[in-house]
């Protein structure tokens, strides 16, 4: 599990005038999965690693080989948006049992 910070979209807020954009910020799964990567290795991760594991966590969700829960609903496309507020959690779940002997 791992929790990721939420930026507020202020141009969103400014732009639209409404203050929902305040309390809860849509991002497309995409993002998240890299904030969550970034979080993950932490800041002292080389760059070109950051890179290599956000690639390889993209195609596996895209190809299907897991799925990634952002605050309790599932996700199964990186272009699907999230509508966050605060933090995020984000879980990641294979989609075959693994066997273990």
């Amino acid at each position: 599990m791992l929790r990721v910070a939420v930026p507020i979209d202020v141009s969103a807020v400014a732009r639209t005038a409404s203050t929902a954009f305040a309390l809860a910020t849509p991002l497309r799964v995409s993002d998240l999965v890299t904030a969550a990567v970034v979080e993950a290795l932490g800041p002292r991760a080389p760059q070109d690693k950051r890179e290599r594991v956000v690639c390889s966590t993209l195609s596996g969700l895209l190809s299907g080989t897991y799925v990634v829960e952002v605050d309790g609903r599932v996700y199964t496309d990186p272009d699907d948006v999230a509508v966050c507020a605060g933090t995020a959690t984000l879980r990641f779940f294979l989609r075959r049992a693994l066997r273990v002997a």
